[in-house]
């Protein structure tokens, strides 16, 4: 019996880890009370800063990945359904799996952001899971790519969505989809919704 509960308490664990956002999103975040929502963490946006010289470089390369909203809306945030959720995570699991892990070992001067590379760094598994969400109806102005620094001291390009149920983060440096609070990083810039090609400063804020 302990054989087989073992055995049940790894499949569980198994299961949880390939839903993943499915449960956390859906669960924790979708069709949270109203009374609830003043718990959720949402990102907040400091001073305008400059872009990531790679991200200019990358839209000289790809203009399209770059073009501002026609329209500006009031109300950006998006509203978590099922379906978004489900989304989220193939896109998540797919470009995490179809990029292999390739790392830049000539530090700013070898940055080349890519789509679909078959090989690449944290920029490009960003760039492209990005870039797949907005082809499948994600609106770009809550679709960011930010730049933390990881735990260790490296700097790391995320996928943050933004949603009316928090602000849940893309990377590839794990297969679940976490909101920004649970996320260990120091946070240090964020395209802003209005605009992609507008990045703010997130200050030294420790999650």
């Amino acid at each position: 019996m302990r054989k087989v509960a073992k055995f049940l308490t790894v499949a569980a664990a198994g299961l949880g880890a390939a839903i993943g956002v499915q449960q956390s999103a859906e669960a924790a975040f979708v069709g949270a009370p109203m009374n609830l929502r003043g718990a959720i963490q949402y990102i907040k946006f400091d001073q305008p800063t400059l872009p990531p010289m790679a991200f200019t470089m990358f839209c000289l390369k790809y203009g399209n990945e770059c073009k501002p909203p026609r329209m500006v809306f009031r109300g950006g945030r998006l509203k978590l359904t099922p379906e978004r959720v489900a989304q989220l995570q193939d896109v998540n699991q797919q470009v995490n799996a179809a990029i292999r892990p390739e790392p830049n070992l000539e530090g700013l001067r070898g940055e080349k952001w890519l789509l679909h590379p078959s090989s690449g760094d944290c920029n490009d598994y960003a760039v492209t899971k990005r870039h797949d969400l907005i082809a499948k109806g994600f609106p770009a102005r809550s679709v960011l790519l930010s730049e933390v620094v990881t735990t260790w001291g490296e700097h790391h390009l995320v996928v943050v969505v933004r949603s009316l149920s928090g602000d849940l983060v893309l990377d590839n440096l794990t297969p679940h989809i976490l909101p920004w609070s649970k996320k260990p990083y120091r946070w240090v810039r964020i395209q802003t919704p209005k605009n992609p090609n507008y990045w703010a400063s997130l200050g030294d804020r420790n999650v």
